[in-house]
């Protein structure tokens, strides 16, 4: 170990239970994290990133074993380290923050006391001082109302605040290294860059050590000093970050930077002649919430006079902040829930007018690819009935059903043969492909996708793009985009319209918005899109 390394990583070895597709979860890893730097591993999912920070942190689950290696934290190996004293650790010398904090906090605990139970844990401090620490840890990650916050419960805080919450938790006790592991994935463009500013800031002014773990080269050109590229298990490249994003010497991290959306626009032909599949006319939904003994009810306006039409053939990316009202649309349009005003015209029937049989009869023209699959599938049902399962409520036979299954995973590009797995023996990427065939099982007009690529690897992201451009061509579909990264959208999508605050602020041809946006608004998503240097 170097003098000024504060963690060297030393030829970690990590054994996965019997019957997956490797013997290894990590074979061979090493590295050094000098004071003060940002080191960013990175890799797609199943690479490794992930138990290689929980084996940091003394939290490796027990089907995986350690063959060999070293962790040196200042010079303490944690490997060997017996239980009460990588608890001491813990918090004090190496902290982190994980990727989705609403799992990661307790929902029936108040945010100032899960902060303050880091100090208590570690015998700090008294009740009073404890939670004088939580709000000023709270002020110090720049959470609004910070005496409020500290009140609150998990659910009521948006996500980007979880993630400055679980921030603060993780600073409580001004640790040496921090890891970071997919701490702003699942984040809008605008809190990403403040999530990322605010790590860069902390990092700086407490002298930090940041182990950064991430599949977003945009994230890793803007924050990193070195970078480390993870394949399967394997460490493929390691180098300054300067050198691994503008000179790769391997090809599978050339093959990760190409599969990094461009923010340029591709040529699209006009679909102004054709015939317009779906449109929605001044959609209007506000929310009632609350209320009780002397306190009025909270009302917010989700959805505000929302208009737009889409073409047979044509992807119109609808763009924004969480909040933005995006989903609350997708839902509107879909009928899983009802507006409180305006028209859904599917082709030239009044989608929302529709009731009993009718409705029935109606949905199977539009249909809706969700955010997350795993959550949307049913996971003790074999996916070849989950496919099938439109068509059979709507009166195929069971056979022919099952045979269109079959059909649709060789469309998607899956194994007909993998129609009895189940959805845990997929990757995410495999789920997102089943959630697209089930999709399109009833034949549907128009396709809405809700944020059905944010969770996906930038390689598997770029094949389940590819399929929908495909698929919308050769189906004749209209496809409604929903996305929060612009990047995304200028690839797939003819038109873009941004959405603040459940009003749509501008629409226009995906190259004219992303080259000339005229909003603020546009303008302010498109300046925080991470990694602006890596755009080709």
């Amino acid at each position: 170990m170097t003098s000024a390394s504060v963690l060297s990583v030393r030829d970690l070895t990590l054994t996965l239970p019997l019957g997956g597709d490797r013997k290894y979860a990590l074979q061979g890893l090493g590295f050094d994290l000098a004071e003060r730097e940002i080191l960013c591993i990175v890799g797609e999912s199943g690479s490794g990133k992930s138990l290689c920070a929980q084996t940091i942190m003394g939290l490796l689950p027990k089907v995986i074993g350690i063959e060999k290696g070293e962790i040196l934290l200042e010079g303490a190996d944690i490997i060997s380290a017996p239980p009460q004293v990588l608890r001491d650790l813990r918090g004090k010398r190496v902290s982190m923050i994980f990727q989705e904090p609403m799992t990661a906090f307790n929902p029936s605990m108040r945010i100032g006391d899960q902060i303050a139970e880091v100090f208590e844990a570690h015998g700090l401090l008294t009740e009073k001082e404890r939670a004088e620490r939580a709000v000023t840890l709270a002020t110090e990650v720049g959470l609004p109302n910070p005496e409020r916050i500290v009140r609150s419960f998990p659910h009521q805080l948006s996500g980007g605040q979880r993630q400055r919450a679980m921030i603060a938790m993780a600073l409580a006790l001004e640790p040496k290294v921090l890891i970071a592991d997919e701490p702003t994935t699942a984040l809008d463009v605008t809190t990403q860059a403040q999530i990322l500013r605010l790590i860069r800031d902390i990092q700086q002014r407490r002298g930090m050590s940041v182990v950064f773990i991430t599949h977003d080269f945009g994230v890793v050109a803007d924050i990193a000093d070195k970078v480390l590229v993870l394949q399967k298990g394997l460490m493929v490249e390691q180098g300054t970050a300067e050198s691994v994003l503008k000179h790769p010497t391997q090809d599978y991290t050339k093959a990760l930077l190409a599969a990094v959306p461009s923010a340029t626009p591709p040529e699209r032909p006009s679909t102004d002649a054709r015939p317009i599949a779906f449109s929605v006319d001044k959609l209007c939904k506000t929310y009632v919430s609350g209320g009780g003994f002397l306190q009025p009810k909270r009302r917010t306006q989700a959805v505000n006079n929302v208009s737009f039409e889409i073409r047979r053939g044509e992807t119109l990316g609808l763009i924004g902040e969480s909040g933005s009202g995006k989903s609350t649309v997708a839902r509107l349009v879909t009928r899983l829930i009802d507006p409180d005003s305006g028209q859904v015209m599917l082709a030239d029937d009044d989608f929302t007018k529709l009731k009993g049989a009718k409705l029935r009869q109606a949905r199977k023209r539009i249909q809706m690819v969700f955010q997350d699959p795993f959550a949307s599938l049913n996971p003790r049902r074999k996916i070849g009935l989950s496919i099938a399962d439109g068509p059979l409520a709507h009166g195929v036979s069971h056979a022919e059903a099952l045979q269109e299954a079959r059909q649709l995973l060789t469309l998607v590009g899956l194994d007909p043969r993998a129609i009895d797995r189940l959805p845990h023996e997929f990757s995410g990427g495999q789920r997102q492909r089943i959630g697209l065939a089930r999709a399109l099982a009833l034949k549907p007009d128009v396709l809405v996708a809700d944020e059905s690529v944010s969770a996906l690897d930038v390689t598997v992201q770029a094949q389940v793009l590819k399929l929908l451009e495909e698929l919308k061509g050769r189906l004749d579909l209209a496809m409604l985009f929903i996305t929060h990264d612009l990047h995304v959208a200028a690839q797939v999508c003819d038109r873009i319209a941004v959405m603040r605050r459940g009003e749509i602020v501008e629409l226009r041809p995906a190259a004219e918005l992303i080259n000339n946006p005229q909003h603020p608004y546009t303008r302010e998503l498109l300046s925080a899109i991470p990694g602006q240097t890596l755009a080709h």
